[in-house]
């Protein structure tokens, strides 16, 4: 049963101070995308050029929160859902404070994508495909992943016995083409730019 006699509290230091004094606006940069696509490479190589060009920006990145904050969930349906809510609403929070958000996950649900994008505001979602084939991902396998898969070790894996809801309408798209984590993380930079979350330069 949720309680009913909880209010929301509102600061005296708004988003848009925070921006000012960062000298950023707060944004979620999602990447989606198969496992092995790349996803955390790019996140990290992306966080460490907004760093080093005196931007504030931080990785939130799928193995890593289930160690700690999601670490009561597995992979079914629902638990893959729940993860995706935690994010969202931890996703929201960080942008609010002026960061530049980059979380990574599968997220393979339109439906999750979705929720996020609400939760963290339409205006500050960034939905970014990492649009690398199944046979590329499975190919590189960095982890041993779909091999288990594969061979029934692993079930409910995305991309073979569960499903992956490419995005449809993202902001940017990552091509194996331009897929190199530079490459990628450059595109992004742009885009940032582009829209004003970060300064030119």
């Amino acid at each position: 049963m949720k309680p009913t006699n909880i209010t929301w509290h509102d600061g005296q230091v708004s988003r848009e101070d925070r921006g000012d004094l960062l000298g950023q606006r707060g944004c979620v940069v999602w990447l989606t995308g198969l496992s092995g696509s790349g996803k955390s490479t790019i996140a990290r190589v992306l966080e460490s050029k907004l760093v080093g060009a005196g931007r504030l920006a931080y990785v939130l990145d799928g193995d890593n929160v289930r160690h700690g904050l999601n670490s009561d969930l597995g992979f079914s349906r629902d638990d893959r859902q729940e993860n995706i809510r935690r994010i969202s609403e931890l996703s929201a929070l960080f942008s609010d404070a002026g960061i530049v958000t980059i979380a990574a996950f599968i997220s393979p649900y339109r439906s999750g994508r979705q929720l996020a994008r609400r939760t963290v505001g339409p205006e500050r979602f960034i939905e970014t495909f990492i649009d690398i084939s199944l046979a590329e991902c499975e190919k590189r396998d960095p982890k041993g992943l779909y091999k288990q898969a594969r061979a029934g070790e692993i079930a409910d894996f995305t991309g073979i016995d569960a499903p992956y809801e490419a995005p449809e309408t993202p902001e940017i798209r990552i091509t194996e083409e331009e897929s190199t984590p530079v490459d990628a993380a450059d595109k992004i930079i742009s885009y940032l730019t582009e829209k004003g979350f970060i300064p030119a330069g």
